[in-house]
């Protein structure tokens, strides 16, 4: 009996161990609670951050797009400024002019008049008496006149000449300094918006930055609330290990007390010492083992294992970092592709409306150059028939000399009648021209009437849309940005990186953005084929040809009007005064009245010239934008380079296929799970261990879908990003094939404008 009493000392203190570390294991799982629940207010704070963040960023974007809204309106309402005062200029030029017309007429009336009251006082004169004196006087006087009134009306010429060169000069200076204005302005415009887009990269970067410093601590917090709960995982494993080895240690002793209680008062008594050392073996058994909780092998194959399942779990987390950013990334390209059909729907509209206008002023340029066509035609008609009756007219002189010998007046009544009939056929002609002049000029002030009713309306319309796009200054486009902007917050507000399947659901497919792309480049090549056909319409590039031929022509037309007055000069000099003066001077007046007409033609010409610099100007500014916003898209893309071998189907499962790739190549998983079957329908382990390794089998076969579905996402995201690479080629073509047309458009419009300056 003294044999068998000391061994049964050391399994009590063994339980008593063994119950205190059950104890403090309910405190350490507290602890761990305690850490996971700061850990989980520390994760829902930096979310809060987040959002934070999230709402600063759209607060400046909104300011953004409420300042670059104001300097479209400040832009607008310049532009119609400088437009009216140009209008309110020349209406006052025209009405100056009207003015100085007007009193001219009345002032050539009155001194007609003067002069057919003097003549009528000479001919009563010389009815009275003193007929050759008179006569001699009359003559005498009238060359006076005649020469006086000629070297009035060519040094008022003159004067009207003087005044229209330096008018149009002023006008020249006036368009160079609001040409230098539009491009100070336009200088400035761009200087603050990239200044806008430097502030809005520099926030974006800082926020990016803060995103990732935050993501980066999520992450960490993360990791740790892992190891904390693996840590838990390993206390519990090992206080069930314990738990274990107690209740065998309690059998055994168990069993040991009824062995010795059976062989107790037996005649064979020297056999129980040799139990009791066997007991003492099987005890100090128990307590190696409680020291260590497993044998060495199986230890180490457990370890083992457990390495292994860490570096597979730390690989499927890096893979699914990976397709967070790539989601991410096709998120953002998905939104930029939208942001471009939605900016190409905004382009197409003001290039419609200015195709209409356009079309318009092509058709009223058409019934202008057919009026003045038919004016041309009737001119030159009325020219050949005046050139015609003046040869008619003028006979030799030695004809005149005989004519004059033989038609001399008998008497001064027939003198006075002769003067009277040719007053009265002057005023005939005047009256009637003079009447054409009013009929043209009420023609003239009608049509003036309609150009700026047809000019005010676009105005109009154009001053309630007030945002600039890239064809023009638009409302619609603003409000398809403004809600492209928002419709891209929401989505990268709504977002979240732990749903990579919810993204690509909701990313539109391939077929759709192929079509969506080619239907775009058709819709753009459409719109500069007819942008093409306007410009041949219009005149284009050839407008400047056109200026000059007509400035030919029109100094021309000065050079023949200057040679008719030295040559009407030169015969007044040596034929002096007689009755042709009168035609001579009509004619001069229609040359006069012609001459005017092709000033003002030529300042209208003149004008739209200016005003299709301007828009050509416009169109090359916007094609700058354009290829700026090509570059800057280019830049921010980043070329990614997928080369990801996807795994065949038809072969082992995912999961033994990435444990080969891992260098793991002893573990069989159709094994592993049919092991893992057997263990779960075999009766002698408890439910507990029977539900783990139940447990354990699931997680397996979860674990190689998610490898499949993750292996499909893989694929689909290379095809995708291929896809997205054709797309950037593509646009870098456009890009390219843009700056061509930029670059030929600023040569035409330099050899243009230096063709009008010359």
């Amino acid at each position: 009996m003294s044999s068998t009493t000391p061994p049964a000392a050391p399994p009590l203190k063994k339980g008593r161990k063994s119950e205190v570390m059950t104890d403090s294991v309910p405190t350490t799982n507290e602890e761990l609670k305690s850490k996971l629940m700061d850990s989980q207010m520390e994760l829902q704070q930096e979310r809060n951050k987040i959002c934070k963040l999230r709402e600063r960023l759209q607060e400046q974007r909104q300011a953004r797009e409420l300042e670059q809204h104001k300097h479209a309106v400040a832009l607008t309402d310049l532009r119609a400024k400088l437009h009216e005062e140009k209008i309110r200029e020349n209406t006052a030029a025209r009405e100056t002019l009207v003015r100085q017309h007007d009193f001219e007429l009345a002032r050539a009336i009155k001194i007609r008049e003067a002069e057919a009251q003097r003549l009528q006082g000479l001919v009563n004169a010389l009815r009275d008496g003193a007929a050759d004196k008179l006569k001699n006087a009359l003559l005498a006087e009238a060359r006076e006149e005649a020469r006086r009134a000629f070297d009035g009306e060519r040094i008022k010429l003159q004067q009207e000449i003087q005044e229209q060169k330096t008018a149009r000069k002023q006008a020249d200076e006036a368009l160079a300094n609001a040409l230098q204005a539009d491009k100070a302005k336009a200088g400035d415009l761009r200087t603050a918006y990239q200044q806008h887009q430097d502030e809005v990269h520099r926030i974006k970067r800082d926020c990016e930055r803060d995103i990732r410093r935050l993501m980066d601590e999520l992450k960490s917090k993360d990791r740790v609330m892992g190891a904390l709960e693996r840590e838990l995982g390993v206390q519990a494993g090992y206080t069930q290990k314990l738990q274990l080895q107690k209740d065998v240690l309690d059998e055994q002793l168990g069993h040991v007390r009824e062995a010795e209680r059976y062989n107790h008062g037996s005649p064979k008594r020297e056999l129980m010492p040799g139990l009791g050392d066997n007991s003492d073996l099987l005890i100090n058994q128990f307590v190696s083992s409680s020291s260590s909780p497993l044998p060495p092998a199986p230890q180490e194959v457990e370890e083992r294992d457990m390495r292994r399942f860490q570096l597979k779990i730390a690989e499927l987390h890096s893979v699914i970092r990976k397709l967070e950013d790539r989601n991410a990334l096709l998120a953002d390209e998905r939104n930029e592709l939208l942001k471009r059909m939605r900016e190409a729907e905004s382009q197409m509209k003001p290039l419609f409306e200015k195709n209409k206008r356009l079309s318009k002023k092509n058709d009223d340029l058409l019934q202008t150059l057919q009026r003045m066509e038919e004016k041309l035609k009737n001119l030159s008609r009325v020219n050949a028939e005046m050139k015609e009756k003046a040869a008619a007219s003028r006979p030799p002189p030695q004809q005149q000399c005989i004519q004059s010998q033989l038609k001399r007046p008998s008497s001064l009544t027939d003198l006075s009648h002769a003067h009277e009939e040719q007053e009265v056929e002057f005023l005939k002609l005047q009256v009637s021209e003079q009447s054409g002049i009013i009929d043209e000029l009420t023609q003239e002030r009608d049509r003036l009437a309609m150009c700026k009713k047809n000019r005010r309306k676009p105005l109009k319309l154009s001053k309630k849309h007030v945002v600039e796009t890239y064809f023009g200054f638009d409302e619609e486009s603003a409000d398809s940005e403004t809600s492209s902007l928002t419709s891209y917050n929401t989505d990268l507000t709504d977002r979240t990186p732990a749903t990579p399947e919810e993204d690509l659901d909701e990313s539109f497919s391939r077929e759709e953005s192929e079509l969506r792309f080619r239907q775009l480049t058709r819709e753009y090549q459409a719109l500069q084929r007819a942008y093409a056909l306007l410009q041949e319409q219009t005149g284009g590039t050839l407008d400047a040809e056109r200026e000059a031929r007509t400035r030919e022509q029109l100094h021309i037309d000065l050079s023949s009007c200057q040679t008719k007055i030295l040559d009407l000069e030169k015969a007044l000099a040596e034929r002096g005064q007689d009755s042709k003066w009168v035609e001579e001077k009509q004619y001069l007046l229609r040359t006069n009245q012609e001459l005017h007409e092709k000033i003002s033609a030529l300042q209208q010409a003149e004008l739209r010239l200016q005003a299709e610099v301007q828009d050509a100007r416009d169109q090359n500014e916007l094609l700058e934008f354009r290829v700026l916003e090509l570059e800057e898209r280019e830049h921010r893309s980043p070329a990614l380079n997928l080369h990801m071998s996807a795994f065949p189907e038809n072969s082992s499962s995912a999961l033994q296929r990435y444990c080969h790739q891992q260098g793991v190549k002893d573990v069989i998983i159709p094994e592993l799970m049919k092991r893992l079957d057997i263990l779960g329908d075999n009766g002698n382990l408890r439910n507990e261990e029977q539900v783990a390794v139940i447990q354990a089998g699931t997680v397996i076969s979860l674990c190689e879908k998610w490898l499949k579905q993750i292996d499909s996402t893989e694929t689909a995201l290379t095809q995708k990003m291929i896809d997205l690479e054709n797309d950037k080629e593509l646009f870098s073509k456009q890009k390219g094939y843009l700056e061509e047309e930029l670059d030929y458009r600023k040569q035409a419009l330099d050899q243009a404008y230096m063709f009008f300056i010359l």
